[in-house]
């Protein structure tokens, strides 16, 4: 665009010939705004949860055109897995396409290609600004709109951001990264290459499972990780303190050190970047890097006054046995799912898992599709991870007392809840996949536990014998 007044080689002009200009571009700006698109079925969010409804979509012989993606990331839906347990490894280190959805559940790679071959319209990069659930429709930032006969929300989580949701000093420098999509992790393995020329000290907020699983990536690469949380131990919310101090120990005998009971008050920097860390008792941690990973929250905002929503802790979208919402053309899944557990007397919970993500999606695509068997959706409660030769496994619930079993010297080792007389749920690492399953099943059907000291005894056998 010229300045104006001014032309092609200096010559003028005239002011009503730039006022035309100016009009016809803007007259294009709201043709491109008025731009609409109708489908059957439309899925708001593109993460895992999508591309497993749009996989069981297909299987269930969605016509192409009928159904749209709808995303804010530039890349069509991927296994979230790997972004924290291996795609910050010095070597072999996966990248797209070679973890897009459905690989992670033994399905085919889902390309583009892939949806276009479908006849999937998949809307990456596109940001939705307002739903409108009884209009259906959908809007866009650009002013597009997408309309729709059934929407599925799949919107997943946010990070929680200690600049924006807790106004921490000098939260907003750069270099103090979060995890949540592969660009965040793109900016993680470029930050790391930097922190190595400013000394490698790098601080990681956080003791939960992002905060685990990227401190190990970290330290694979050479740098020198602290660990800043302020609960007593790793994971409370599903270790106990005996678990938990196995891979404390485990964490520190790799170099990596652990600062329970703490919590990052503030952050100094230099030219822009973060440099200090300092922590609610006057400490400083020298950190030309800093990954926090401090929780997460339902990104759910956009459905206020919409569908029923949660609005105490956890949150989220409140779905019937079959995923509706409180409009039954909208149906929710993935994390921000609040549904009813069949197998503990409808007890509602939402669950941040890729497992749920898969299940959810697939279930939703059955049952948007009007191929479902009437059936609840009823899903284990599971949780896992991978650093470097370990491995663990949780299934069940995490009610009641806890017993533990096992030899932590030789990494084989878990435990049971035991609630009301009944095994309610199980941890294992290092099992094996006979073992696993039979937490599993365990979980499923809750068995009668023989008292505190012979479920010790038995270990992992008990679980095997049922």
């Amino acid at each position: 665009m010229f300045a104006t007044g001014q032309g092609i080689l200096g010559h003028k002009v005239a002011p009503f010939v730039t006022s035309i200009a100016r009009r016809r571009s803007a007259s294009r700006a709201l043709t491109t705004m008025a731009a609409a698109s109708s489908y059957k079925y439309v899925v708001l969010g593109g993460g895992n949860a999508a591309g497993y409804f749009a996989k069981e979509a297909v299987a269930q012989g969605v016509q192409k055109g009928d159904l749209a993606i709808v995303s804010e990331e530039p890349v069509v839906s991927y296994e979230r897995p790997a972004l924290s347990k291996a795609y910050l490894n010095p070597e072999g280190a996966p990248r797209l396409p070679g973890f897009h959805t459905c690989v992670g559940g033994g399905g085919d790679k889902q390309t583009p290609e892939w949806y276009e071959e479908k006849g999937i319209d998949f809307k990456t990069g596109t940001v939705v600004k307002e739903v409108d659930v009884v209009g259906k429709k959908l809007v866009t930032d650009g002013g597009d709109t997408i309309e729709f006969q059934k929407l599925v929300l799949a919107t997943g989580c946010g990070v929680i951001d200690l600049h924006k949701d807790f106004k921490t000093e000098g939260a907003d420098l750069d270099n103090i990264l979060t995890l949540r999509d592969v660009r965040d992790a793109d900016k993680i393995v470029a930050a790391m290459a930097d922190c190595k020329q400013a000394g490698g000290k790098v601080v990681v907020v956080g003791g939960g499972y992002i905060g685990m699983e990227v401190a190990s990536g970290l330290e694979k690469n050479g740098l020198d990780v602290t660990m800043v949380f302020p609960d007593p131990f790793f994971m409370p919310r599903l270790f106990t303190p005996e678990i938990a101090g196995f891979y404390e120990e485990y964490y520190a005998n790799k170099g990596i050190k652990v600062i329970k009971g703490k919590s990052a008050k503030s952050f100094k920097g230099q030219n822009g970047k973060v440099a200090t860390t300092v922590l609610d008792d006057g400490t400083e941690l020298e950190s030309p890097l800093v990954v926090v990973g401090v929780g997460s929250k339902p990104r759910t905002e956009l459905f206020k006054g919409q569908v029923d929503l949660l609005d105490d802790r956890p949150g989220g979208v409140k779905v019937n046995s079959q995923l509706q919402t409180s409009n039954p053309d909208v149906y929710a899944i993935g994390d921000i799912a609040l549904y009813p557990q069949p197998q503990y007397n409808n007890e509602t919970t939402r669950m941040e898992h890729v497992q749920h993500a898969r299940e959810s999606g697939t279930f939703a695509a059955k049952e948007v599709l009007g191929k479902g068997d009437g059936s609840p959706y009823t899903y284990t409660p599971y949780f896992y991870s991978r650093v470097y030769d370990l491995g663990w496994e949780f299934y069940g619930s995490q009610k009641g007392d806890t017993v533990f079993f096992g030899d932590k010297g030789a990494k084989k080792f878990g435990s049971y809840w035991v609630d009301g007389g009944k095994v309610v749920g199980g941890f294992i690492e290092g099992g094996s996949d006979e073992e696993k399953k039979a937490l599993k099943k365990l979980a499923n059907s809750p068995a009668s536990s023989p008292g505190e000291e012979e479920l010790k005894k038995q270990g992992i056998s008990f679980a095997l014998s049922l």
